[in-house]
């Protein structure tokens, strides 16, 4: 046999993989919001509207507060279209709070606005949208997994 030639590299180009080996140094990249729809909402920008409809929460419910007891106080404002009462399993009393949901905004503010604070069965409630918006701006794209699991598996 003879000899082979053998063309070898001057840099060898290796494959890292891990943390710290990334392709642009491991810098966070802005999010481009050219790509992403707006959605313009009717309302404040704190607010945000469920699948459903315009959801408040209802905090300082007594404990033996009754749905209809709820559904009297909130229809003052408009059309209730849904009520929650959580009951606690261990006692069968309120858990405290209440979610009712209406069909728009200006119904759910007005309930908020007329009951926030209130006396309601010797306790006074207080009513906030239960969904609202995180501050807008400053969101990152993290590159390799992030969280709880990490970036390989």
């Amino acid at each position: 046999m003879g000899d082979v030639a053998m063309d070898v590299d001057a840099q060898p180009t290796l494959k890292r993989k891990g943390r710290g080996f990334q392709h642009d140094g491991g810098r966070e990249q802005e999010l481009k919001k050219e790509g992403f729809d707006s959605v313009d909402e009717e309302g404040s920008g704190s607010a945000q509207r469920s699948v459903e409809g315009w959801i408040i929460i209802v905090t300082g419910v007594h404990e033996e507060a009754t749905e209809e007891d709820i559904m009297e106080r909130f229809n003052e404002y408009g059309h209730v279209k849904g009520m929650h009462l959580n009951l606690d399993r261990r006692t069968g009393f309120v858990k405290g709070y209440a979610l009712v949901e209406y069909d728009t905004y200006k119904e759910a503010k007005t309930a908020i606005d007329g009951e926030n604070g209130k006396d309601f069965l010797g306790h006074a409630i207080h009513c906030d949208f239960a969904f609202s918006r995180g501050p807008v701006g400053g969101a990152r794209v993290q590159q390799n997994g992030g969280g709880r699991r990490g970036g390989r598996r």
